[in-house]
């Protein structure tokens, strides 16, 4: 007769420990269930351990690609384009993984973890059915470990959906800079920190590469013909940023997003203040990392009590 002692997941593998009986293996059956308890233990602590983990490895570190899960923002830069509901499916899939209702102008939302895989980004008019055409629609192939920006850019009447492919690390000690040309107003802009040039004549919704930069606190200029804007950017050692240039009723405006922060970490959750605000979208739910906190904990006293218990027969036995 074989007896289940307990189950046990480790590295995503359910297994399940069992425990021979007879009346000859009375001290084998000792030995086992000593083993046997203290699999449950260890398994339970790991399980418990890697639930408290979890949250705080994906604030601070950055998934391995092995993973399977990359990021991707979606954004509104189109600045003659009225506000849109945007959706993200999984390709080929009716059902939309993501909806951001009324984005408007400016906004851009928190990056969302989603498998890798191919998807489509779809835009509709606010209000307008789900299951109504797209405005504009594109795909994009998440790739592991990787992060993305899908963005509404251009003039309305010629209004594309562009992916971005933005940086996780920087080399060391040093900070990355991107700029998006995203005013109208001013059809080619340059824009320079200190002395250097971040981006020079940029045309109406073009991006740049990244470029290196040293850390510290810039004096950032965007000039175009007629308008102008100037403030400070704060880069620090191992961040990442885009410059997004904007129109305003003032003229100007440039908003800083900070991509990542620190070498090879996640990409940061939220847009910047002065984008126009980001656009509500569901956010990582802490259930399923207390759920698997409270299995790991249940294991490991269902363990340590199997072990009393064995220990409590052993001495009986003498």
């Amino acid at each position: 007769m074989v007896h289940i002692l307990g189950v046990g997941v480790h590295d995503g593998t359910e297994f399940t420990v069992t425990r021979a009986g007879g009346p000859g293996r009375a001290r084998t059956g000792l030995l086992r269930r000593r083993l046997s308890g203290l699999a449950l233990v260890a398994s339970g602590a790991l399980i418990a351990l890697t639930a408290a983990a979890g949250p705080a490895a994906a604030a601070s570190g950055h998934a391995p690609a092995s993973s399977g899960y990359g990021w991707v923002r979606l954004a509104h830069l189109s600045p003659n384009t009225p506000p849109v509901d945007v959706y993200l499916y999984s390709y080929g899939k009716p059902n939309a993984m993501i909806v951001l209702h009324h984005v408007s102008y400016g906004t851009v939302s928190p990056y969302e973890k989603v498998p890798h895989g191919e998807y489509t980004v779809a835009m509709r008019g606010v209000g307008a059915s789900p299951s109504s055409t797209p405005v504009l629609s594109n795909n994009l192939m998440v790739h592991p470990g990787h992060a993305y920006t899908v963005a509404g850019m251009g003039p309305y009447k010629a209004l594309r959906l562009q992916v971005l492919d933005d940086r996780l690390t920087t080399p060391k000690g040093k900070s990355l800079v991107r700029v998006i040309q995203a005013s109208l107003k001013e059809h080619h802009v340059t824009v320079t920190a200190g002395r250097s040039t971040l981006a020079s004549n940029l045309a109406f919704a073009d991006v740049t590469s990244y470029g290196t930069n040293r850390p510290g606190t810039w004096m950032v200029h965007a000039k175009g013909g007629t308008e102008s804007w100037a403030g400070q950017v704060r880069l620090t050692p191992g961040t990442i940023h885009t410059l997004v240039v904007l129109d305003s009723s003032d003229g100007l405006s440039v908003t800083d997003l900070e991509d990542a922060a620190g070498s090879a970490v996640l990409p940061n959750g939220g847009a910047a203040m002065g984008l126009g605000g980001t656009a509500p979208a569901p956010g990582s739910s802490p259930l399923p990392w207390l759920a698997a906190l409270v299995a790991g904990a249940l294991l490991t006293l269902a363990g340590a009590y199997r072990l009393r218990r064995v220990r409590a027969v052993a001495r009986h036995a003498r």
